[in-house]
């Protein structure tokens, strides 16, 4: 019953400017690019202990002190 509702919805077309985006927001530029780094346990657990007190991700602020470096 379910299956038909749908597939009857779908035979009806979608509004494509009314979807729901899919992926992550640009950061920047263009797109984002994983680059991997290594860090001894103290910088992490300090790290992830002003993430949390600043309520942002680990990457979020990685980000932002690299941003505010090269500024």
């Amino acid at each position: 019953m379910m299956i038909q509702a749908l597939a009857d919805e779908a035979e009806q077309g979608y509004d494509v400017e009314q979807l729901r985006k899919r992926g992550r927001k640009p950061l920047g530029d263009g797109p984002a690019r994983v680059v991997p780094v290594r860090l001894d346990d103290t910088l992490l657990d300090a790290i992830d202990a002003r993430a949390e007190q600043e309520h942002v991700t680990r990457s979020e602020l990685i980000r932002a002190a690299l941003r505010e470096y090269v500024a």
